[in-house]
């Protein structure tokens, strides 16, 4: 199984998870027409997809490497464009979009070297202008995650990694988030606190920044 695709892992969580980083409905109104072209790369089953469908966006399209969650997706709306994708490259042109979200993926894709490729290829994906949306967790405090990050770092290679049900994950250094967005310039952030898909409650980051020339 690849740290960084883990297909197996995400098909049998289809079924149970529960995602829950909200969307910040207002700053998206405010910057970003309903007519605009919206990719949520690694949807899981849309509910954010869902979720903007509601705020009246009508150009929305999802995609994950899960089969099994994007049949739930389809399932629970079959009105969402939803679609299924080999986690290298997306299918579509240079500049097809207007916005990309990256809502809990960047955990699920812990190696520098995966999470880089997803950047640049976002990068292309994006108008010039185009707004990324990443919504995603830092180092943690408490001390249960700082044990993880601990035990795992000298097989993992990275302090911020660990296992978890058999499958590789990752909490981000600010800095290291900084380097990988450099190619757009900040507009928007803020700090929040979720409960993650295991249950637990968690700091998660939320930045909005546009592509720059």
């Amino acid at each position: 199984m690849s740290m960084d695709l883990q297909l197996e892992y995400w098909d049998q969580a289809a079924s149970s998870k529960t995602f829950s980083h909200p969307i910040p409905a207002l700053v998206f109104r405010d910057v970003l027409p309903v007519s605009a072209r919206i990719l949520d790369y690694g949807c899981g089953y849309g509910r954010v997809c869902s979720e903007l469908s509601g705020l009246g966006y009508d150009n929305v399209t999802g995609i994950d490497i899960s089969g099994e969650m994007v049949r739930r997706g389809k399932l629970l709306d079959d009105g969402l464009d939803l679609r299924v994708f080999d986690g290298l490259s997306p299918d579509f042109g240079d500049g097809s979009f207007d916005a990309c979200l990256l809502v809990a993926l960047l955990t699920c894709v812990p190696s520098d070297a995966g999470q880089k490729r997803i950047i640049q290829e976002i990068h292309r994906l994006l108008a010039p202008g185009g707004l990324l949306f990443v919504s995603d967790y830092p180092l943690q405090r408490d001390e249960r995650n700082r044990a993880r990050y601990r035990e795992f770092e000298r097989e993992l290679g990275v302090f911020g990694m660990f296992r978890t049900e058999g499958a590789v994950f990752r909490h981000h250094d600010r800095a290291w988030v900084r380097r990988l967005l450099a190619g757009f310039e900040v507009a928007w952030e803020r700090e929040i606190r979720v409960r993650t898909m295991n249950g637990h409650e968690s700091d998660v980051f939320q930045m909005m920044g546009r592509k720059r020339a």
